[in-house]
């Protein structure tokens, strides 16, 4: 059966992570290994993930949970340690404030890999985005295409991170680069993909919303940066020229 890490990094989250870790803890799917990763919270973060971890000990539904503080260099730094803590065939990130949509999300994902077959290197799936209520708001603008590769992104990122999950084989050899402080996921998308083609691995659908996505991220609160750090993501990628033709494009429908 396949096994899925579901990694959560955290930084004073005490208001958003309690939803998070009911909606992991309610899945059905057994075989799942929640991460948490703390870095050192001043706030209640670090006491809400410990009695998440004696709870979930002696409950029925196969589910281990593995918690870490300490210091770190930011997000991306965190997320690398997640990268190499993770013991499942897939692993996905889950922001504190993030939920899966049902409580048979993680069964649909599992379900996606198929049988008799190489293992598909990437699962990708759809995105709602949700209030600080957990109300639905709308479905995510930008979606995932039938057929995935690296060179979709030209056009945005058009499967959300937390809809990403990837064979943790290869994403432990396709880190984070800590140089970017906002974008470092759509760079990490983009990597993972070529390395799937260079591998002669598919990128597999799943045709479900798989991820609830609280409105207002990082990249949100810091979105003039973002956009900056995006743009030269795009044109270590795809070259400049196309990523100016892609800009200008994104320009035009914005207004059409």
């Amino acid at each position: 059966m396949i096994r899925l890490s579901v990694i959560t990094c955290t930084y004073n989250a005490a208001h958003e992570l309690p939803r998070t870790l009911d909606s992991v803890r309610a899945q059905s799917y057994p075989y799942v290994e929640h991460i948490l990763l703390d870095g050192r919270s001043t706030d209640d973060t670090w006491s809400i993930a410990r009695a998440y971890e004696e709870q979930s000990v002696g409950m029925e539904n196969g589910h281990t949970v593995v918690l870490k503080s300490e210091k770190d260099q930011g997000l991306y730094d965190a997320m690398n340690k997640g990268l190499y803590l993770a013991t499942g065939d897939y692993l996905v990130f889950l922001n504190a404030g993030d939920v899966f949509p049902s409580d048979n999300t993680l069964e649909q994902v599992a379900n996606a890999v198929g049988e008799g077959e190489a293992l598909p290197a990437v699962l990708y799936g759809d995105t709602d985005i949700v209030n600080d209520e957990g109300r639905f708001l709308r479905h995510r603008r930008l979606s995932p295409p039938e057929q995935l590769s690296w060179r979709s992104f030209r056009q945005g990122m058009l499967v959300c991170h937390q809809a990403f999950y990837v064979r943790t084989d290869i994403a432990r050899q396709t880190p984070y680069h800590l140089d970017y402080r906002f974008s470092a996921d759509v760079d990490w998308c983009i990597r993972v993909m070529k390395n799937a083609e260079a591998m002669g691995l598919p990128l597999r659908n799943i045709h479900a919303v798989v991820v609830n996505y609280l409105e207002g991220g990082m990249t949100a609160k810091n979105h003039r940066a973002s956009l900056k750090e995006r743009f030269s993501v795009m044109r270590n990628h795809y070259g400049l020229l196309s990523t100016l033709l892609m800009h200008l494009w994104f320009v035009v429908r914005r207004w059409f």
